[in-house]
């Protein structure tokens, strides 16, 4: 999947302002970023519900735009509300799916019988929609998007209002879903979600992208990991300074009453040592040494200046998924 140059303009916003993308066959790939960043009016485009006005996309080197009908064949997609029908069983959800693809009786059923058994509702396979919990319903919409067995899927924040366990479920099922060879682009605005499922991270804020790497790559470009020590005395700070020095990236930064000394550094795990083994042939006596890697909400705060989750709009928010307006 490829993206090049997209643009997509509402009015006076500019939703998506130059996206380019790149996703390899059966990787999973984050797009991270607040609401109204533009990431849905991204998915949009690159699923042929709106058409780009500058730039192109392919999917598996199919045009977006010259061929949306072979696109479509080729993808599942989930939104961020479960489009079920509540008035059908689970069964019956399936096969209205598998009949808007053309799939044959026979196709779907079997297709039908493996989804609801992989995703763990064919116990309740028979029963109305409508008495599902959130978590199944969103399972449910999920298995609709694999149907057609496609090739590339899109979930657009698939864990939106679920439960903890379900959610963890959930995170489950996706890792899964790579290992069977999917590509994946998943959007989300938790960061502890693109950490974990992500092999690559394309941080977007107003429409553009400002950031992209793997988990660790991105949290390397803010500084690294963070150390911080506590000395005995502050009268020591000084030999304290002079014996970090060689360990740290950045300017040490001395806070409370001086017997604190902050400072960035890289391979923190492997700097704890040698920066006690450097302190203590100083002379200088220390209470406590800690080292924290910075989190994906420290990389997102640093790169947008607000936290991933801050709520703004986006003109190209769309309810439903499992099929196509």
């Amino acid at each position: 999947m490829r993206a090049e140059g997209l643009v997509k303009v509402f009015k006076t916003t500019r939703a998506v302002d130059g996206v380019d993308l790149a996703v390899p066959r059966g990787a999973i790939y984050g797009l991270l970023g607040p609401n109204g960043a533009g990431k849905t009016t991204t998915v949009r485009l690159l699923t042929t519900l709106l058409k780009p006005d500058a730039g192109h996309a392919t999917i598996d080197g199919i045009d977006v735009v010259r061929h949306p009908g072979e696109v479509r064949a080729r993808i599942g997609l989930t939104g961020q509300y479960a489009a079920v029908e509540e008035r059908l069983t689970a069964r019956e959800n399936l096969n209205l799916i598998g009949r808007l693809y053309h799939l044959p009786r026979d196709v779907v059923r079997r297709r039908g019988d493996e989804l609801l058994e992989r995703f763990e509702l064919a116990e309740a396979s028979r029963r109305v929609v409508k008495g599902y919990s959130g978590g199944m319903r969103r399972r449910l919409d999920i298995a609709m998007s694999l149907i057609a067995r496609p090739s590339v899927l899109f979930l657009d924040e698939p864990t939106t209002g679920l439960d903890p366990r379900s959610r963890l479920a959930m995170w489950e099922l996706i890792e899964e879903l790579e290992r069977d060879g999917t590509t994946v682009l998943l959007t989300t605005q938790y960061l502890d979600e693109a950490d974990r499922l992500a092999e690559r991270i394309v941080v977007i804020d107003a429409g553009r992208v400002i950031a992209q790497g793997t988990s660790d790559e991105l949290k390397d470009q803010i500084g690294g990991d963070h150390l911080s020590v506590s000395i005995a005395s502050a009268d020591n700070r000084t030999m304290a300074m002079d014996a970090l020095s060689p360990l740290t990236t950045g300017t040490i930064e001395i806070a409370d009453d001086g017997t604190r000394l902050n400072a960035s550094i890289a391979s923190g795990h492997r700097m704890v040592p040698r920066a006690i083994r450097a302190l203590d042939d100083a002379g200088v006596d220390v209470l406590t040494v800690e080292v924290r890697r910075p989190t994906l909400d420290d990389v997102f705060l640093r790169l947008t200046g607000k936290h991933a989750g801050t709520d703004t709009t986006d003109p190209g928010v769309f309810m439903g998924s499992g099929g196509f307006e």
